[in-house]
């Protein structure tokens, strides 16, 4: 497999990358994890207009799904002629929401995107074994663990610590996780992860190698979060950039 960071920031694009948008690839096979708002420009830096076969939205925040409402345009207006729908696992509502969000007058998107709805198990997308269930954020949120080959890559998506995640997580070579707040602030609860709390459910997971994201530039700090995870933490860790690339 290999991951390619798209975008990364977290909650709203930031000064050097957009949201959040993962594409992982195998046998010439392209999975883009979240599609979230200004990501198009980097998918086309990085990868190519064309460059996915499926996508999978964790879940229906902003900052993860809404350049799939502005990838209508690529596709259904091709100059070439519409291209056909791709599918599209996501939580229930992404159809209408999609929908809604590209346009409140031209109906649904169902010529642009074949849709599946996400419920916690395991099934394949293209030559991936994918294992999701529900993390804990305040709307329906999966995260994701992929699997071939005998490589196991697992992203968090949204979370504040959980059980499901620390399962997802087991054993993964790489632990994609997101890590947008700081610790010894007054953090709303149910919410989302510090460094700290990321680093430690990589270490109980026995992860290969963590990589933090979804930090919020505007009132974070990476040396911070970086600090705080490498005191819990002590195998292969890093912050994820807009281009970087992993091959796992």
């Amino acid at each position: 497999m290999r991951l390619t960071v798209l975008g990364c920031a977290g909650s709203f694009p930031g000064p050097e990358s957009a949201c959040s948008a993962y594409l992982v690839e195998e046998d010439d096979f392209r999975l883009l994890i979240d599609f979230g708002s200004g990501s198009l420009t980097a998918l086309q830096r990085y990868a190519g207009l064309h460059a996915v076969d499926a996508i999978l939205l964790t879940h229906l925040h902003c900052d993860h799904m809404l350049d799939a409402c502005t990838y209508v345009v690529v596709r259904r207006y091709d100059p070439s002629g519409p291209l056909p729908p791709i599918p599209v696992y996501a939580p229930a509502g992404a159809p209408d929401r999609i929908a809604a969000a590209y346009s409140q007058d031209e109906g649904p998107v169902d010529d642009v995107y074949t849709f599946y709805g996400l419920q916690p198990g395991t099934f394949p997308i293209g030559p991936f074994t994918v294992t999701v269930d529900r993390v804990n954020h305040p709307v329906e949120t999966y995260g994701v663990r992929l699997e071939s080959k005998g490589r196991v890559l697992t992203y968090s998506s949204d979370t504040a610590p959980c059980e499901a995640l620390l399962r997802l997580a087991l054993g993964a070579d790489l632990f994609l996780c997101e890590a947008s707040y700081l610790d010894g602030m007054d953090n709303p609860p149910d919410l989302h992860l510090t460094g700290r709390e990321a680093a430690e459910v990589a270490t109980k997971a026995g992860v290969g190698q963590l990589l933090l994201t979804h930090l919020v530039s505007a009132w974070g700090s990476e040396a911070d979060t970086l600090d705080a995870a490498s005191a819990a933490f002590t195998g292969p860790l890093e912050i994820v950039r807009p281009g970087s690339r992993y091959e796992i």
